[in-house]
């Protein structure tokens, strides 16, 4: 129930928003605070604040125009102070992030009269790890740890390498770099970042003599005392998967808002997919057998580690065979010879069921690995231990240094190897989708490789558990939450209640200034040629002064009507992957600006996060309907589920994935109240087949025109 003490705060926060930032006030904005604040001030608790009730939910489309990031930060943080909660507003995309941290956040606070405080959260792998850093700058990197397996597996430009490292260390010496990678002036390659981070289970916390100076502790201390966490979701979802609370607080004392929260599901899928390249391991258990005799040496002194890497021959003894032993198996069910050849290709298994001689090897390889990670798990506890002066476990600091970012690697590869051959040794539920399993051989530094995949097709079961079902509330936004102007398909696939709230908030914009045409030029992209003359024709037919981006859904055809148009019309196209994506949006505004014409030609991101405005964007054409053939492994297991059970798979996923894109792909004309423009859809399907009804009916109701009538709004 929303008191009427916190409900005069939001108010009065709300007005004096408006008036500081003399902005009018919106009827969409105003139904969202109201929608958010009563299901959040709504949760039920018990005495320990522990959420009693499961209406903690809401999930609100809202349009561009709303100002939806404002509405959700007035509506929740009053009600998370209130309930001694913290506030966690977590996108999809680094623009949104850095919206909301540079704009919104620092708008608010100067002007709503709310006290707060707000911070950044970013994993640990995205700071510098000082005690690496140190070991670089000495010239002490290349001891006996990482080195054994980074060395081999990566190039390195020594003088290139050490001269960052000095730059590194003095800038953050003396305090003008806080640490992060994001915020280094010039981007670091990935293989000379991965030698200065760490990850959790390298790091050794408190028990590290750099702790007082740790970049990521840092920046966690900032987060204990934020009213506001500003994160996005990769870190949400790992921080989940590490059972919550590892970086950011604990779910149950947390309030999120998912900003951009159609992409969560996607997100939730990849957190949750195995890989196992079969060479790659076999070369980390060669280094490590190699590594024996100097890791008893450095270790041996300490009897269970003593004993725990006496078991270490024969774990490598067993698999190294298995791992051949499936490598040939491998290429045996693809039908391919042990090299398979220069060109990558996939085998993915019907319904996701691996046949019954790679289930065996995979349940003979699960047992093996899973002893291999209990024994780097217990060996990885024992060297934390021996850094505590508080702990005795009859081994030196100094020799248990070293060797624990070494074995806590091994512990990771081996997790993440348990973890692929438990899913492919197990067999799905029936009344569950199954996972995907699929097999890619691949080229790799010139060798070949073989690499496993398994990867659930769902992630609504995992969502509802560990987010939905463990937070003490949740916001979930987006301008495309519906499909077909219906909450079905984000519910399946984010696991979503029945029972939460949701709502569709109307727009701000006149969307009848927009007309929606599909011309004569239309045809059924079926005929392929015929589609591909239609659309050269129509861009020769575009006015010389437009600002027009139009939408490819298959790069070849993108770049069979740019190679088909005359040299002139040629001149006028700036084409993706021509150019990088930000310098093509400047190119196009100069030309805009100069009064000219300028046509972007896109593919399918660039139908969603492109800001336009105004003049820069007065045509949008869209050469086909948006759908998607569900052909990788995930997609093409899922759709086989549904069809073995009676379902429609075009119907149920394909359809109304496409009226998504279609309304992102439209939502790039209207940016602003006074925008207006054409949208030109060049595929007839959307008038001649079954669905296209209800394609049209999902979008905003702009002005229609049909063949050159226009239809009405």
């Amino acid at each position: 129930m929303l008191d009427e003490a916190l409900k005069g705060d939001i108010q009065t926060a709300y007005r004096r928003v408006l008036e500081g930032l003399e902005l009018a006030p919106r009827y969409g904005q105003r139904l969202m605070i109201a929608e958010i604040a009563r299901t959040l001030a709504g949760i039920q608790a018990d005495d320990d604040g522990k959420r009693t009730s499961n209406e903690h939910v809401c999930v609100l489309e809202a349009g561009t125009g709303t100002g939806k990031t404002l509405a959700y930060l007035l509506a929740a943080l009053p009600v998370a102070k209130a309930r001694g909660k913290r506030l966690v507003v977590s996108t999809a995309t680094v623009a949104l992030q850095e919206q909301v941290l540079h704009q919104d956040l620092p708008a608010l606070k100067q002007h709503s009269g709310l006290d707060f405080d707000y911070a950044l959260a970013k994993g640990r792998g995205r700071y510098i790890c000082v005690a690496k850093l140190e070991q670089a700058l000495d010239g002490v990197e290349d001891n006996p740890t990482l080195s054994l397996f980074e060395q081999a597996m990566e190039s390195r430009d020594g003088d290139d390498f050490h001269g960052l490292v000095k730059e590194l260390a003095e800038a953050y010496g003396n305090g003008r770099w806080e640490g992060d990678r994001d915020s280094w002036p010039v981007a670091i390659a990935d293989p000379e970042w991965r030698r200065l981070t760490t990850d959790h289970r390298q790091c050794t916390n408190r028990r590290c003599d750099h702790f007082s100076a740790c970049a990521f502790f840092r920046a966690r201390r900032y987060l204990d005392s934020a009213d506001i966490i500003v994160a996005n979701h990769d870190l949400v979802l790992a921080d989940l998967a590490l059972g919550g609370g590892a970086v950011l607080p604990s779910p149950s004392d947390c309030i999120y808002v998912f900003d951009e929260g159609h992409h969560l599901p996607d997100k939730a899928i990849g957190h949750f997919t195995h890989r196992f390249a079969v060479n790659g391991a076999l070369r980390w258990l060669r280094t490590l057998k190699k590594s024996l005799t100097e890791l008893n040496t450095a270790l041996g002194v300490q009897p269970t580690l003593a004993r725990l890497l006496g078991g270490f021959p024969e774990a490598i003894a067993a698999l190294e065979p298995r791992l051949g032993e499936v490598f040939a198996l491998g290429h045996q069910l693809a039908d391919l010879p042990n090299g398979a050849g220069e060109e990558s290709r996939q085998l993915r298994f019907d319904m996701g069921r691996a046949p019954e001689p790679l289930r065996e090897q995979a349940g003979a390889l699960v047992t093996v690995f899973a002893e291999l990670s209990r024994n780097l798990e217990s060996m990885a506890d024992i060297l934390r231990e021996s850094l505590d002066p508080e702990k005795s476990t009859g081994l030196p600091r100094e020799q248990a240094e070293p060797w624990l970012p070494l074995i806590a690697l091994l512990h990771g590869r081996a997790l993440e190897a348990h973890g692929l051959w438990l899913a492919f040794s197990e067999v799905d539920d029936t009344q569950e989708p199954p996972r995907a399993r699929w097999l890619s051989f691949e080229q790799v530094g010139g060798e070949p490789e073989l690499v496993f995949a398994a990867s659930p097709v769902s992630a609504a079961n995992t969502l509802a558990r560990t987010l939905w079902g463990s937070c003490h509330g949740a916001v979930v936004t987006s301008a495309t939450l519906t499909a077909l102007g219906r909450f079905e398909r984000i519910q399946e696939r984010a696991g979503l209640a029945n029972r939460y709230r949701y709502q569709r908030l109307p727009s701000p914009f006149d969307y009848s200034r927009a007309v929606l045409s599909i011309p004569r030029e239309a045809v059924d992209p079926g005929d392929r040629e015929g589609h591909e003359r239609a659309i050269v024709d129509f861009v020769q037919g575009l006015d010389e002064s437009e600002a027009v981006l139009m939408l490819f859904s298959s790069r070849a055809q993108l770049r069979a009507v740019e190679k088909a148009l005359p040299r002139s019309e040629r001149e006028r196209v700036l084409a993706q992957d021509r150019l990088p994506k930000r310098e093509l949006i400047e190119r196009h505004r100069a030309r805009v600006d100069a009064g000219e014409g300028s046509i972007i030609f896109g593919l399918a991101s660039f139908a969603e996060g492109i800001d336009l405005p105004g003049e820069y964007l007065t045509h949008v054409v869209i050469t086909r309907l948006p759908f998607a053939v569900p052909d990788d492994p995930v997609g093409a297991t899922l759709a086989e589920w549904i069809e073995s059970r009676g379902g429609n798979p075009f119907m149920r996923i394909t359809v109304p994935d496409a009226s998504i894109k279609l309304v992102q792909a439209c939502g790039r004309l209207i940016r602003k109240e006074e925008d207006s423009g054409r949208i030109t859809l060049l595929d007839r399907r959307v008038l001649t087949r079954r669905y296209g009804q209800a394609l049209l009916d999902g979008l905003p109701p702009f002005t229609r025109e049909i063949d050159g009538v226009v239809q009405g709004g």
